[in-house]
């Protein structure tokens, strides 16, 4: 984790956001060296899912026996 202070950070941001890598962080601290802040990229959170977004895209056909052969265990 990097160690700026706030002066410093207040200056340069825009680089320090630019060189920012996923996961990096960057402590932000006073002219004494308290901690004041932590700076890191956001993550966006991962889509969900959503039912039904592939309809149209596969066709199952029913008449296919060479292709059902192979999952006749699996099948009631």
């Amino acid at each position: 984790m990097s160690v700026i202070t706030l002066d410093e950070a207040q200056n340069r941001l825009p680089e320090i956001i630019a060189r920012l890598q996923p996961g990096e962080e960057v402590l932000i601290t006073s002219k004494d060296a308290q901690p004041l802040a932590q700076l890191r990229l956001y993550a966006p959170a991962k889509g969900q899912p959503v039912f039904g977004s592939c309809k149209g895209l596969l066709t199952i056909l029913a008449e296919d026996d060479e292709h059902q052969a192979d999952f006749r265990d699996y099948m009631p």
